[in-house]
């Protein structure tokens, strides 16, 4: 007979007492697929050709290829660290107060009739995806308060393949994941005939993720009369709209302009939540601040929504960081700094513009197959080229530059040094595979 705690195996061995007999509990654990972008990465750092070409970060980079701290963020970081009257201590797990309360104003305009009406409220996350994510727990937790919602939540296509908002969706709980037409191949543009279409079908109570600006991985965003025509159908299906503004300012280097989607989705009297991140108009990249902003249909809804709110954080990630929060606050909430900031906005948001304007008329001078005007009609960081993945392989493979499988580059990892490089790589791809 055996003691209590102890085993043996058929042969009289006993296994607990060797550490090498005992399975882990992780052992039939399924093994999660390499992100493209890890992969990418990974690849480009084993490559020692010397005019090699990282085009699939997600960073801002400078004209000398180095990630890019704004001047006047440097400048407050240290002002912060020197104030002697600054003191350690936990934020509100909701966050710092003065920065979501800038970060709503911004997104939804000082003069905003849901500011006013005291029906919107925003919460600090620790991040763009984190702000997704407390979006998703919202939702899910509303779902199952009542069986008159479905559920299901569609998402723009193409998705980029490292793009994690279907996951961060199902990881909440929400599996009913599906997606509407939003870019098509052969016009290099947004389809907004398929789009309507789809979501015309998505049952009611049904939620739609749109990009406010700076749509991922495309670059291409809706015009003010599409959104409009959006909004109507949204309104009429009984949609919930939860929009996305990943890189506020860094499309069109205008943040009321940027935020014209939710604050027009907001003057139409509608519910929706909307997800911000301020790491790259801040170049905060290792401190991830983001913000997710719930503009409800009445005030008395408020208190029990912030509650919720705050539940879920606690269960996710307590409290979020400060010191970016703070950076991000002490700017928007100093008239003088806002203008520099927005100066330096300007310049980033012209050189990318210019990027795309000379990549294009290299691309012309070569002769390369193909209308590129999608170029220059495309915003923000990131650029949706219409390579098919043969020719992205082809660019890997044989030239040394690396994009996203689906063709998607960051437009600021161009730079005077690479740019006739990767324009006749390109070119090379394009008439090898034709």
């Amino acid at each position: 007979m055996s003691r209590a705690g102890s085993s043996l195996n058929e042969t009289g061995v006993k296994l607990n007492g060797d550490p090498g007999a005992d399975l882990s509990v992780f052992t039939k654990a399924l093994t999660a697929a390499e992100s493209p972008e890890t992969r990418l990465l990974s690849a480009f750092k084993k490559d020692t050709h010397a005019r090699k070409a990282y085009l699939a970060g997600r960073e801002y980079y400078s004209e000398e290829g180095k990630t890019f701290e704004l001047r006047l963020v440097r400048r407050i970081k240290q002002q912060l660290s020197a104030d002697p009257t600054t003191r350690p201590e936990y934020p509100s797990s909701l966050g710092l107060t003065q920065f979501t309360r800038r970060a709503t104003e911004v997104a939804l305009g000082k003069s905003s009739r849901a500011i006013v009406e005291n029906r919107a409220f925003g919460v600090q996350t620790p991040g763009f995806t984190a702000a997704v994510r407390l979006g998703a727990e919202l939702l899910r937790h509303w779902y199952d308060g009542g069986a008159a919602r479905c559920g299901t939540v569609y998402l723009s296509s193409p998705l980029s393949c490292a793009d994690s908002l279907a996951g961060i969706f199902q990881a909440a709980g929400i599996p009913d994941i599906r997606q509407y037409y939003y870019w098509d191949d052969e016009q290099r543009g947004v389809c907004l005939e398929k789009l309507l279409q789809d979501l015309e079908k998505a049952p009611e109570r049904s939620v739609v993720v749109l990009s406010a600006s700076a749509h991922y991985p495309t670059g291409a965003d809706l015009s003010q009369n599409q959104w409009a025509m959006i909004t109507k159908l949204v309104m009429r299906r009984r949609l919930f709209p939860f929009l996305l503004l990943p890189a506020q300012a860094l499309c069109c280097g205008d943040l009321e302009r940027d935020a014209w989607p939710v604050q027009y989705c907001a003057s139409q009297g509608m519910e929706l939540l909307c997800a911000q991140s301020f790491s790259h108009c801040f170049g905060l990249y290792g401190e991830a601040v983001g913000h997710l902003l719930c503009v409800l249909k009445q005030n008395s809804l408020l208190l029990s929504v912030q509650r919720q709110a705050d539940k879920i954080v606690r269960s996710l990630w307590a409290q979020p960081s400060v010191g970016g929060a703070q950076v991000v606050a002490t700017v928007l909430s100093n008239p003088a700094h806002l203008v520099e900031w927005k100066q330096e906005l300007k310049s980033i948001v012209e050189r990318c513009m210019l990027i795309r304007e000379v990549l294009r008329e290299r691309l012309r001078l070569l002769g390369t197959p193909g209308c590129w005007d999608h170029l220059t009609q495309q915003g923000g960081l990131y650029c949706f080229t219409g390579l098919n993945g043969e020719q992205v392989e082809f660019l890997s493979k044989r030239r040394h530059v690396y994009l996203l499988p689906i063709g998607c580059l960051n437009v600021s990892a161009i730079n005077g040094r690479n740019l006739d490089y990767i324009a006749e790589s390109i070119h090379l791809a394009v008439t090898t595979s034709v």
